[in-house]
């Protein structure tokens, strides 16, 4: 499969936020309740792809996921570490989207920053093959941190020096 990753722009974010939407609606892999609108996915593209990056990676003209890097808390000391995350979309799982997006988005924040880390709602044995397989290790899980589905969930957290 051909891929093309790039930095997205306001014109991807209905793709985003349709490849988003089911994450939000019917899993607990985020722990937003409802999904964001393409107004706000657009603001977020801006923002983050300014201050960190974010990135789309297309297939024949069609999103096949995204990743961001985002801050990773607001105390300055903080301000070397950022937080990423990655969606693809199912039609284009199993299919190298994700080490794609992740190659690329990772070397672009090693020039600024130190350390990039991930949470990933557990179970999610996908996430967590995917995020060895680009070098990041488990640094610990908070224990019934987000209650979504109708169930207390743990998030497992990741971490690779960049």
């Amino acid at each position: 499969m051909t891929l093309i990753v790039r930095p997205a722009d306001e014109r991807d974010a209905p793709g985003c936020a349709a490849i988003y939407a089911p994450f939000v609606r019917d899993t607990w892999v985020s722990f937003e309740l409802e999904p964001p609108s393409e107004a706000e996915m657009a603001l977020r593209i801006a923002e983050y792809g300014h201050s960190h990056a974010w990135l789309v990676a297309e297939h024949d003209g069609k999103l096949a996921g995204y990743a961001y890097g985002s801050p990773h808390r607001t105390r300055a000391a903080y301000g070397s570490s950022c937080d990423v995350a990655i969606y693809v979309d199912p039609g284009f799982r199993r299919h190298g989207v994700g080490r794609a997006l992740y190659g690329d988005l990772l070397a672009r924040l090693a020039g600024r920053y130190h350390a990039a880390f991930a949470g990933i709602a557990l179970p999610n044995d996908a996430s967590i093959g995917l995020h060895q397989a680009v070098g990041f290790t488990a640094v610990g899980v908070y224990r019934e941190v987000g209650w979504k589905l109708g169930a207390w969930r743990d998030v497992s957290w990741w971490q690779r020096l960049l």
